[in-house]
């Protein structure tokens, strides 16, 4: 499925999924992303009884699995409201592989209805809100990294970057390795660690290297692989989902 093209007007209410690690490790980030919502005006519902999008286990080849996961998720969502992840990477997932996963089955339909309303957090304030921000935080200089499935499943590489234009007492500064994998990948990491861990050396430098005293990304297994490294380093650069940073730099 194509990523979406034409966005509709904002909604009065929208489900947010807030995905494993905002609930397991970075529950701020989910907080905060409701606050920006909210802020403008929207409703958010959040199912109690949602879990897992199925990723992890539809990347490793598991495909009975994840479909069992993805089932419990559909019926979470009956009402015609946009639903916003924030994450790229479990968007892509239920807006991209979605329809795959359900191919030919008695739930094709409604997985194709339900992945027809899901929308990456940045994507919704971007282009269903029209957010406009008022930066009250100090200068610092920021990279921005967006995730794979954000830029490559999605079509978001411009998203993240946009909401950070308008602070104006951030510079944003360009990273060299800015459109390269992290190399978090979810269980390729754990499959993988050599690998990994020799991806996220080249992006912390790149980020390093290119001054910023700040990272920002919309993925939180980004923010976990490449905060988890810069504190290996003992490097001052700090990381944040980016729901939070334009919270607290807004609020």
């Amino acid at each position: 499925m194509t990523p979406v093209k034409f966005y509709p007007s904002k909604s009065e209410k929208v489900y947010f999924f807030g995905t494993c690690l905002v609930d397991l490790f970075y529950p701020q980030a989910g907080l905060d992303a409701i606050r920006l919502l909210e802020r403008e005006g929207i409703e958010v519902l959040f199912p109690e009884d949602q879990t897992c999008c199925g990723q992890p286990a539809y990347t490793s080849g598991y495909q009975q699995e994840a479909r069992a996961v993805a089932t419990a998720q559909l019926d979470l969502f009956p009402k015609p409201w946009p639903i916003v992840v924030p994450s790229g990477s479990c968007g892509g997932m239920m807006r991209t592989h979605y329809p795959q996963l359900f191919a030919g089955t008695d739930r094709e339909s409604q997985a194709n209805e339900v992945a027809g309303r899901v929308y990456e957090l940045t994507e919704f304030l971007v282009h269903v809100c029209h957010l406009k921000l008022e930066d009250s935080g100090a200068p610092e200089k920021v990279a921005m990294h967006t995730s794979c499935s954000a830029r490559r499943e999605m079509g978001l590489a411009e998203a993240g970057p946009a909401l950070l234009a308008q602070l104006g007492q951030v510079e944003l500064v360009e990273q060299a390795r800015g459109a390269e994998c992290c190399g978090f990948g979810g269980t390729f990491a754990v499959r993988h660690p050599e690998v990994s861990a020799a991806m996220v050396e080249d992006k912390t430098t790149a980020i390093a290297e290119a001054g910023a005293q700040r990272f920002v990304t919309s993925d939180c297994g980004c923010l976990m692989n490449i905060g988890g490294r810069f504190e290996q380093q003992h490097t001052p650069v700090q990381g944040e989902h980016i729901a939070s940073y334009l919270w607290r730099r807004t609020s």
